[in-house]
């Protein structure tokens, strides 16, 4: 097992001490150390004595390598130390005994600290071994292409060292659409990984059922609602629940109509990206975060957009629409974004990380997820043009006597 199957920034950093710690340049100082010291005290004055530096070569070694090389190295500067004692004459006195005694006895204990450590270090190497394993099976990395749709994803977690948040995201293939939900739990980092869990198990699924986008999303409230109170109860904290929800878009792409279909659930909009405009796809009837259904009986209404080929949908969590620069100014998402429509999927995820950086005085501070959904191909049968397709869900009259895409 070795640490290039960690890829979080400790692991990074392991790796990098590792590869640069032990190599030959490093040993140059202890050996330096244990042929120089002798021959110097050949020709130094009998009152001044070096023997005692010796015991630099163990403890550099003991740093930078192995317990085999820390006690072949120690066990050298105790030779040193007898050679230049027996130079001298002076070897059988009390001095030096004692400075051979403490020699040893520090070389030994380099050796016990060495063992140690390098347990400890292969110990660490299986625990984030498989914490990445884990995290990776939770958060499963997006294919790049789904359907008539490629897809390109960002995903970074504000606890150092993890892999996965309290954001999340997903996609899934049923037979004649993909579908993909986006998500913010509340809270961040580890605390929240609990409920992303519910969220992701409960989208895969029922996401890939023929179901309609409603019903899906129904299903996903009664899951994470269900999950929330049963958390509640093995860990005594009811008053909790209420203050536990999950934000949360879901789409539908129709791989035969150049629409989107749209349920947000107290979430920001999606971007439509076409033209070097950035449209905000803002339903007409929002519902509210997941786990907090209960408190409105109110059915999900989807709400339908045109998506043709070459657009792009831009999907993403708070922590990139809310991130701040040093005075405390929003990130102008949809501005960025839509001088980069022309951009394939990869490349505008990473433009706008990179630029997501940049405009940040620090390191990010909340967890972010970003997916980029652009569509391939054109669909084989369309029924309408991308300018007669409704705007709306026919069961929302409201929404279709609208009939306006609101920009950002």
């Amino acid at each position: 097992m070795t640490t290039a199957s960690i890829t979080t920034p400790l692991g990074q950093f392991l790796r990098f001490w590792r590869r640069s710690a032990p190599g030959p340049l490093w040993l140059v100082v202890p050996l330096v150390l244990i042929v120089a010291i002798p021959v110097a005290d050949h020709f130094l004055p009998s009152d001044i004595h070096l023997g005692h530096l010796l015991i630099v070569a163990p403890a550099v070694t003991s740093v930078v390598a192995g317990p085999r090389l820390t006690a072949l190295i120690g066990g050298l500067a105790v030779v040193s130390l007898i050679v230049a004692g027996t130079e001298r004459g002076v070897l059988t006195t009390e001095s030096v005994l004692v400075e051979f005694l403490s020699l040893a006895a520090l070389s030994a204990l380099l050796v016990i600290f060495s063992l140690l450590r390098d347990r400890l270090w292969l110990e660490l190497l299986r625990v984030r071994s498989v914490s990445d394993a884990t995290q990776r099976v939770v958060l499963r990395p997006l294919p790049d292409k789904a359907g008539p749709v490629s897809i390109a994803s960002e995903y970074r977690s504000a606890e150092a060292d993890t892999r996965i948040g309290g954001d999340l995201y997903a996609v899934a293939r049923a037979s004649d659409s993909t579908r993909l939900v986006i998500g913010d739990v509340r809270g961040k980092g580890l605390a929240s990984i609990g409920d992303t869990v519910i969220m992701l198990g409960a989208f895969r699924a029922a996401a890939h059922r023929q179901s309609p986008l409603p019903e899906l999303v129904a299903y996903l409230e009664g899951a994470v609602r269900w999950g929330l109170a049963e958390f509640s109860e093995s860990s005594g904290s009811e008053a909790d629940v209420g203050e536990r929800f999950v934000t949360a878009v879901v789409v539908d792409i129709p791989d035969n109509e150049p629409v989107v279909h749209v349920i947000s659930c107290g979430h920001p909009p999606p971007l439509l990206l076409r033209n070097a405009t950035a449209t905000a796809l803002s339903v007409p009837t929002p519902a509210l975060p997941l786990g907090l259904g209960g408190l409105s009986d109110a059915s999900y209404v989807q709400a339908t957009f045109p998506f043709a080929y070459g657009d792009r949908l831009l999907l993403y969590t708070d922590g990139v629409s809310e991130t701040r620069d040093g005075q405390g100014t929003f990130y102008p998402l949809a501005e960025r974004a839509a001088a980069w429509t022309d951009q394939a999927p990869g490349q505008l995820v990473q433009k706008i990380t990179a630029d997501l950086k940049a405009y940040a005085p620090g390191p990010l501070n909340d967890d972010m997820a970003m997916i980029v959904v652009q569509r391939d191909e054109t669909p084989g049968a369309l029924s309408k043009s991308p300018q007669q397709v409704p705007r709306h869900d026919r069961h929302q009259p409201d929404a279709a006597a609208d009939g306006v895409v609101h920009s950002v």
